[in-house]
C-alpha cells in the first residue's frame, strides 16, 4: 500500500495561534521548538516558537498531511524557505487584536508571495471575538489591494472545528475532487 503525503505550512505573526492551530487538529503530539521570549514578543507572549512547529493528519488508511508551523518572528525568516520547500498551500493566521492587521497580512503575503503563486493560501482570522473590527469584508479587501486570491475564515485556533475547515478550504482549492 502506497502511502500519500501532503504538506501545509501554517505562517502568521507572534501570537496568532499557529502552534494553538496546530495543536488542535493533529493526530499526534505536536513537536515544537518554543523558547523563553525574549524580545518584544514576551510582551504577547511568555514563549515563542524558534524553528518550528509539526503535527500530523490521517486523511483516510493512504494520505497523511503533515503540518508545519513557522516561527512568526521575521528574525527567523531564513526557517521559512526551509519548512515551504515540498508544501502544497499555506495558511495564514492574522490575529485581529493586533495593531495593524493588513500590516501584518502583506508583510507575510510578500514574504510568501513566491510560495502563495505556486501553491495556495487561505486565511483564518484569529480573535475576532475579542475584537470585530476589521471584519472579514476589510480582510477581503485588503486581499483584493494586494492583487491576491484566497478563501477568509473567522477561526477560533483551539478549535478543531475551524481548522479542519481552513485545511479542507485548502486541500478543496487545491483539488476539488480531494476527500478531507
Amino acid at each position: 500500500m502506497s502511502i500519500t503525503n501532503k504538506k501545509i505550512i501554517f505562517t502568521g505573526p507572534v501570537g496568532a495561534g499557529k502552534t494553538t492551530a496546530i495543536a488542535s487538529i493533529s493526530d499526534i503530539a505536536i513537536v515544537t521548538t518554543d523558547e523563553q521570549a525574549s524580545d518584544m514578543t514576551k510582551s504577547r507572549k511568555p514563549q515563542t516558537t524558534v524553528a518550528m512547529d509539526y503535527g500530523l493528519i490521517h486523511l483516510g488508511d493512504k494520505e497523511r498531511v503533515h503540518l508545519y508551523g513557522t516561527p512568526g518572528q521575521e528574525r527567523f525568516d531564513f526557517m521559512w524557505d526551509i519548512l515551504t520547500k515540498g508544501g502544497i498551500g499555506l495558511i495564514l493566521l492574522l490575529d485581529n487584536t493586533r495593531k495593524d492587521p493588513f500590516q501584518d497580512m502583506r508583510f507575510y503575503t510578500n514574504a510568501f508571495r513566491q510560495f502563495i503563486e505556486q501553491q495556495q493560501m487561505v486565511v483564518g482570522v484569529t480573535r475576532m471575538d475579542i475584537q470585530r473590527s476589521p471584519n472579514l469584508y476589510d480582510y477581503r479587501q485588503w486581499l483584493d489591494q494586494l492583487s491576491l486570491k484566497a478563501p477568509i475564515f473567522e477561526v477560533d485556533a483551539r478549535s478543531r472545528a475551524d481548522i479542519t475547515a481552513l485545511v479542507q478550504a485548502l486541500l478543496y482549492s487545491l483539488d476539488p475532487g480531494v476527500n478531507a
